[in-house]
C-alpha cells in the first residue's frame, strides 16, 4: 500500500497502552488506490504531501514510512 500524507500530528499525551511510544506521529494517508487510512509513521517524520509506503502492521495498526 502506498499514498500521500493528507494530514499529520505528533502525539505527546498518548493513551495508556501507547505511553511507552510517545511522542509518535499519527497520520491520515490518502491511498493511491482511493480511500484514506489512519496510520502511524515508522522512522523519519513526514509532512503533508509526502509520499509514503506501508512498512508493516502491528496489532492491526498500519505503519508507513517515507517512500
Amino acid at each position: 500500500m502506498s499514498g500521500i500524507i493528507y494530514t499529520e500530528t505528533l502525539i505527546h499525551a498518548a493513551p495508556e497502552q501507547f505511553v511507552k511510544d510517545a511522542p509518535y506521529q499519527l497520520v491520515i494517508v490518502t491511498l493511491d488506490g482511493g480511500g484514506r487510512v489512519t496510520a502511524r509513521i515508522d522512522g523519519d517524520r513526514v509532512q503533508i504531501g509526502d509520499k509514503v509506503v506501508e512498512a508493516e502492521s502491528r496489532d492491526g495498526v498500519p505503519f508507513f514510512k517515507k517512500a
